[in-house]
């Protein structure tokens, strides 16, 4: 998009130690923004950096509007250009996708990395059944004729659960029920074998049976396939479910990262401590604990307007004149657990 010029963003600080030589996925300072009507720039992504390693479980988590879905969609290049414009470096087992063409572009997508879509009704094409829209992509990437095609999407609709795959590789997505169809998607993301999968919000829109059912079928996945997955959400019980680290975004920045059990113990930045006093606690009423919910005071800034301090100060508790006008640096506060804050509690480092 011509007319936009990408500020400089915060440098994210080093990534957490433990970190894999040669990560599957590597996204360095992302920018992503975008052309409003009235001649502005919306700064969805601001700056984004994290990695994913072979057969990791990553999970990105923040509220709506914190630019999630527009970072799955920029590693994959799905974003309208314009209006939209994209910087930074985002490497694939060694490839910048950035710069890759559109055919090769297309030889990933579906192929190496596999995507499932939040809703799928509408991800779904209504007019082509389930059997051939699995077998597109084993047509396209890995050269099967029609009969091989439908017989991989019929071993695949079995992998995933479905009963009766064999008629059911003949029907249309109005004939399925919702966890029907959003296994489908997962079916049709996993067909060729991808070495990432990225999940944008695979359980919204799900009662609770069908999530766990989505929830224990992506685990089983991952054991048998062995695929890196980048989980988006906003539910937190999904991440503590399936996750082994968890990036935390607001107002397209990273304000927090760790292992998902020190992130729930110990979460070092007050946005991560809000979402957390949030969840309910189930059975807190027989307990004899009547603690109402947390709730975060305010609004998201608007990402319209270049934030040169931290992205959170007009909703913090704890925020001091320094918070409204030094942008916080990503430190490590704990082994493998970084925060952009300048009061969150730093543990001492002992080096291994």
């Amino acid at each position: 998009m011509s007319g936009i010029t990408l500020e400089k963003a915060p440098a994210d600080a080093a990534a957490p130690a433990g970190r894999a030589a040669a990560p599957l996925l590597s996204v360095e300072q992302l920018q992503t923004h975008f052309r409003t009507p009235d001649g502005g720039v919306n700064r969805a992504v601001d700056g984004l950096t994290f990695h994913v390693d072979a057969g990791e479980t990553v999970a990105i988590v923040g509220e709506s509007g914190c630019g999630k879905s527009v970072t799955s969609m920029s590693i994959l290049r799905l974003l309208p250009t314009p209006p939209g414009k994209m910087a930074g470096r985002i490497m694939f087992e060694g490839r910048d996708l950035l710069a890759a063409s559109e055919a090769e572009m297309r030889d990933l997508r579906g192929n190496e990395i596999g995507m499932i879509f939040q809703e799928p009704m509408t991800s779904l094409n209504p007019v082509l059944s389930v059997g051939q829209q699995i077998g597109e992509s084993l047509r396209l990437h890995q050269g099967m004729s029609r009969r091989q095609a439908e017989a991989r999407a019929i071993e695949m609709l079995e992998l995933v659960g479905i009963p009766a795959p064999a008629r059911r590789v003949k029907e249309y997505p109005h004939q399925l029920s919702g966890g029907m169809r959003q296994r489908v998607m997962i079916a049709m993301a996993l067909a060729c074998n991808p070495k990432l999968l990225i999940a944008d919000e695979p359980t919204t829109a799900l009662d609770v049976t069908i999530q766990a059912q989505i929830l224990d079928l992506m685990r089983d996945l991952k054991r048998r396939v062995g695929a890196a997955i980048v989980l988006i959400t906003h539910d937190l019980g999904v991440v503590a479910e399936v996750a082994e680290r968890v990036i935390v975004m607001y107002a397209g920045r990273k304000v927090e990262e760790a292992g998902v059990v020190a992130l729930f113990r110990d979460p070092k930045h007050p946005y991560t401590q809000g979402l957390l006093g949030a969840v309910p606690r189930l059975g807190s009423s027989l307990t004899g604990e009547h603690t109402r919910l947390a709730e975060i005071p305010g609004q998201v800034p608007s990402l319209k307007q270049r934030i040169d301090h931290c992205v959170f100060a007009s909703r913090c508790p704890k925020a001091t004149e320094l918070c409204r006008t030094v942008v916080p640096a990503l430190e490590e506060k704990a082994p493998g657990h970084v925060a952009a804050c300048h009061y969150a509690d730093k543990e001492e480092l002992v080096a291994a």
